[in-house]
């Protein structure tokens, strides 16, 4: 209560405060009657006696007329609750505070919605007045949280570990490679900038630079459009060390981790389990597996290699050929057969993936359209292999390695939802389950076309060093040293140790990923001057904290979110600006037909 003209916060209250003069400040949240009325601030709330004696009647008359959310102050003698009134859900439920004078600093007009966490509102309407839904006590808690997790991380890496906290700039040039940049015009014709995706070029510099060790709560920007549960500006924990391995990164991030944990969440492991990009393709389907429960994905290719199953056969004469299963317990309990139904449409929709069902029945038998193709020896092998109980259903795919594992992982992941939705717990909520993805490929085949490759992380990152020589000749099996950090089933970081050889940086750029180098020609000119091997990552906060305090969306905390289209709903952004307003950055806009009709209506 330091600087304010308060006493005391809402919150703060008990009984050894009793018979003490207070001065409370904050919202009205209920009135009853006239009597008394519950005055909420960020710290909770206190029950507020209306005095109802001739020589206060002005002070019960203002307090009876305050409308809901209208900002009060109060003061008055703390009482102890009448007996059998005490209400032990409230921390402050064992006093009361008898008003003595009251100001309403701010009367509150008719709501667009009720401040309260259990009454459903719209997200679209939540987002337009975002200053009433900070109110709330989910909010509030959330922002709160996320607050503290960061002031920790701050301490762990600057005043543990010697990182320097710098801030780079946020008006830079365009990134090859990567997601969308936002355009910021210049008064320099045809000029822009680019609002960076990452501080990763300047963290890179400042290793150059000599700084050894760099840390950054950094804003970041991604021009991608309409995906929900995206933003377009969005925070992470951004890290860069010298003279730093793969493993040296790991331990950092688990003891940064660890350290800022909230303890209200319990207390989590290290170090982290750690699993290969082919490992966790082939098991889960994903390079970010969800591993709270099992059904992995099984490799049968052997047990089927002697039936005499056409589309078996077929699979398997392909060089990436493979036949594999996920196994969803009690399947045949809990899912119906419009359930099953719509799990083999989405991976025919998704995937372009047939799938065939497998049910094992009461008496250990299955029941599929295989089954008159398996001899008993095949049948007993492919029970083995799936561990079938009764009632368990068996999804089977066969075809390229890559597409089978993708789309099982995807009807794994449906498998679980569908199985919770009827009352089986597969997932432990409270659980956080956190794990090392490494060893992911270099490059990958563009997907528009196939015939010409992209950085599977960024151009930056090294090659592993295992594989270097396969650069310059087959760089398509090169293994890179990136890795990413999982956290039920979502990415929450990534980084890699970078390229700090000028030359080798020049070659990925020009001969394999067919960039202008130009484009990086004072990044290029550093690492020819004296750059120290260097590594790091950066952690998505939004992200780490949503699945920290279990929020259904990023956006529940974010203090101003966007909305999944990429406006702010509440100040109306992106908006139009004039013709004049344009000029000096020497661009005009050209409008489609109908929106030309629409501005002069």
């Amino acid at each position: 209560n330091s600087f304010v003209a308060r006493t005391n916060t809402c919150g703060e209250l008990r009984s050894a405060h009793v018979g003490q003069k207070v001065t409370l400040y904050g919202w009205v949240q209920y009135q009853r009657q006239g009597l008394f009325l519950v005055l909420r601030d960020f710290q909770g709330l206190t029950q507020v006696i209306i005095p109802q004696d001739e020589a206060h009647s002005h002070v019960r008359e203002l307090l009876s007329n305050a409308p809901l959310e209208s900002v009060v102050r109060v003061t008055g003698t703390v009482s102890p609750r009448p007996l059998g009134q005490e209400n032990p859900k409230m921390p402050t439920g064992d006093i009361e505070v008898k008003v003595e004078t009251a100001e309403i600093l701010n009367s509150c007009k008719k709501l667009p919605f009720e401040i309260k966490d259990f009454i459903k509102k719209s997200e679209a309407l939540r987002m337009q007045y975002r200053y009433l839904d900070l109110r709330s006590l989910r909010l509030q808690s959330n922002l709160r949280l996320r607050s503290r997790v960061v002031m920790r991380m701050r301490q762990y890496l600057c005043n543990l570990h010697g990182f320097v906290d710098v801030e780079t700039p946020t008006l830079f040039k365009r990134t090859p490679g990567g997601a969308k940049e936002f355009l910021v015009p210049s008064r320099e014709a045809g000029k822009f900038y680019s609002l960076p995706q990452s501080p990763q070029q300047f963290k890179q510099l400042l290793m150059v630079g000599g700084l050894d060790r760099y840390f950054q709560v950094a804003r970041c920007y991604r021009d991608e459009g309409s995906r929900p549960d995206r933003q377009p500006e969005f925070t992470q924990i951004d890290i860069e060390m010298s003279f730093v391995d793969q493993a040296g990164i790991q331990r950092l991030v688990e003891g940064l981790l660890q350290h800022s944990w909230p303890e209200e969440r319990g207390s989590i492991m290290t170090p982290f389990p750690s699993m290969t990009y082919e490992e966790a393709l082939a098991e889960y389907g994903t390079d970010k597996p969800d591993t709270r429960f099992g059904m992995k994905i099984v490799d049968i290719s052997d047990v089927l290699r002697g039936s005499n199953i056409h589309f078996v056969q077929n699979a398997l004469s392909y060089p990436h050929g493979s036949i594999r299963a996920i196994c969803i317990p009690q399947g045949m309990r809990y899912l119906t057969n419009k359930d099953l139904e719509s799990l083999k449409e989405s991976a025919k929709s998704q995937f372009t993936q047939e799938i065939m069902e497998i049910i094992c029945r009461p008496d250990g038998s299955l029941k599929s359209l295989l089954t008159k193709f398996l001899g008993e020896k095949e049948k007993s092998e492919l029970i083995q292999a799936l561990n079938m109980q009764e009632d368990d259903v068996v999804l089977l795919a066969a075809g390229e390695h890559k597409q089978v594992c993708s789309a099982l992982g995807a009807l794994r992941l449906l498998s679980a939802n569908l199985l919770e939705a009827a009352g089986l717990a597969l997932r432990d909520p409270t659980a956080f389950h956190f794990l090392w993805v490494v060893d992911f490929p270099l490059f990958l085949p563009k997907a528009e076309n196939p015939t010409e490759l992209e950085s599977a992380h960024h151009p930056f990152t090294a090659p592993h060093p295992s594989d270097a020589s396969l650069l310059y000749s087959e760089p398509t099996k090169v293994r890179s040293q990136h890795y990413d950090l999982v956290l039920n089933g979502n990415e929450v970081g990534g980084g890699s140790i970078r390229i700090h050889s000028a030359e080798q940086q020049r070659f990925v750029l020009e001969k394999v990923l067919k960039e202008d180098s130009e484009v990086l020609s004072h990044l290029i000119e550093a690492l020819e001057l004296g750059a120290p091997p260097h590594g790091g990552i950066a952690l998505g906060l939004d992200r780490l904290i949503s699945l920290i305090v279990d929020a259904p969306s990023i956006r529940d905390v974010i203090a101003f979110p966007k909305s999944f289209r990429g406006r702010d709903l509440m100040g109306n952004a992106p908006d139009y600006v004039t013709p004049e307003e344009l000029e000096p950055y020497h661009i005009q806009v050209s409008w489609p037909l109908e929106e030309k009709e629409a501005k002069k209506n």
